[in-house]
């Protein structure tokens, strides 16, 4: 065996797996458990992990996936400006695995770059096939078919594959129909992606989508005349954007209708809209405790994704063990929704959607800014603040003080003052970026207005 090979033994040694953890808990899917039941709170089971088989290839897919999109970082990045802390992803991924968890998704722009390599390096250390992997062709800023063939070919070396499960054409629908043609079609790159997959170094060809319906539906005619077979494709769904999609994104209900009439298997991103759906309110989160005391809200999320039959599998990106070992437990089996639960699930995004939140899920592409500004991180602290009721609407309320040092104190501590939205230009390189289309310059002017007046304590 290779010396950078893991040792069976060895592994569930330093997992703490007894002697009857069997290969199919190791390394993929379990049949199902007769008892249906879920696992007790504390317990992550290793042989209970819900799967669903691809309609395209037979492949039994972990309906939990690992998103290699914010694997934990370093405090300083590596010499050759790798940020990965490449021993806690090593750790992450072989307790993945261990519990059942097969799926891992990457691209070549996460983390800067170096997201293929860090999960490759991971993944190497297992046997092919014990997982699937996917990536993708993110040729946003040079579509040209050199360009385009060198990105595929380097995913192949950065993952040390020789084949790609799962391959997608990225982000699809921001800036239409033209866009696509230009990236895709006029270049030959999808003829060739096609020649791919029948020579089998692509075992699945999809795409992933933000945009609009005119392209949705160009996508949708293609597979129907024949000109491209979707083995699959990957979708933002969660039970806000189900009936209540923002920006240019299409209701998730529409997008899944129109592929499950077709048999194509459903990649879900984005179950958490960005976390926003683990940080409900404290109103919203008793309401759901009412009826399930142990579980948390994220729990809820990922139900409501899985519920739904023709989802392959549903991507989240656990940064901490913690995460992962929840998400487990929520699959370990799937307890599917009850018709009052969807109910319930629809009353809390309704009630979601009267709090004035920037729609950002944090995938970081208008990041680096080059002003210096930490564009997510005054997102996410100004959605904390919505989501805790530090956000004072005026000096008349009777929590003012308290909310407004919270939120000042709480801004502070968690972008430094260098990096705040003040110090935003309006360049607005980073709006074409977005795949929610944030206006991001007029959310941040917005908010530094807010802050402005709360410091100054006019509000």
């Amino acid at each position: 065996m290779e010396k950078n090979k893991i040792d069976r033994r060895e592994f569930l040694k330093t997992l703490g797996l007894g002697a009857a953890a069997t290969t199919a808990a190791l390394y993929g899917c379990a049949p199902k458990s007769g008892s249906g039941t879920s696992a007790p709170q504390g317990e992550v089971p290793t042989d209970r992990m819900t799967c669903r088989t691809s309609s395209s290839t037979g492949d039994r897919v972990s309906l939990l996936g690992y998103g290699c999109m914010r694997w934990p970082l370093l405090e300083t990045p590596a010499a050759d400006g790798n940020p990965i802390d490449q021993e806690t992803v090593n750790t992450l991924v072989d307790y993945a695995l261990a519990h059942g968890v097969n799926y891992f998704d990457t691209a070549p722009v996460y983390l800067q770059g170096f997201s293929e390599r860090s999960t490759g390096i991971a993944l190497k250390r297992h046997p092919r096939e014990s997982y699937f992997v996917a990536t993708k062709m993110s040729n946003f800023s040079n579509p040209t078919r050199e360009n385009s063939l060198a990105m595929y070919r380097q995913s192949f070396s950065e993952l040390q594959v020789d084949y790609l499960d799962y391959y997608l054409l990225h982000s699809l629908g921001g800036k239409g129909i033209e866009t696509f043609r230009q990236r895709f079609i006029d270049n030959g790159v999808l003829k060739f992606l096609q020649g791919e997959r029948a020579a089998g170094r692509i075992r699945n060809l999809g795409w992933s989508f933000h945009g609009s319906k005119e392209l949705f539906e160009h996508m949708m005619a293609m597979h129907d005349s024949g000109e491209a077979h979707w083995d699959f494709v990957q979708i933002q769904m969660n039970y806000v954007d189900w009936r209540h999609a923002s920006g240019r994104n299409l209701n998730a209900d529409y997008l899944y209708g129109e592929l499950e009439k077709r048999n194509i298997p459903v990649v879900i991103m984005e179950p958490l809209l960005g976390g926003r759906l683990s940080r409900l309110t404290d109103h919203l989160v008793a309401r759901l405790k009412e009826q399930r005391p142990t579980q948390s809200a994220a729990s809820w999320a990922f139900r409501f994704a899985g519920s739904y039959p023709k989802v392959l599998t549903v991507l989240s990106g656990m940064t901490y063990m913690e995460h992962l070992q929840d998400n487990i437990r929520t699959y370990s089996p799937l307890e599917e929704l009850t018709e009052a639960e969807y109910a319930l699930l629809e009353e809390t995004a309704r009630d979601l959607l009267r709090y004035p939140m920037v729609p950002c899920t944090d995938c970081q592409y208008c990041m680096p800014c080059p002003y210096g500004l930490n564009i997510p991180a005054i997102f996410a602290h100004y959605n904390k603040c919505i989501n805790e009721g530090n956000v004072p609407k005026s000096a008349q309320d009777p929590d003012y003080r308290r909310a407004r040092r919270a939120f000042l104190i709480g801004y502070d501590r968690s972008v430094p003052r260098l990096r705040q939205a003040s110090h935003c230009i309006g360049c607005r390189q980073c709006v074409s970026h977005c795949p929610q289309t944030i206006d991001i310059p007029q959310q941040l002017h917005r908010i530094d207005h807010f802050v402005e007046q709360l410091r100054q304590n006019k509000l």
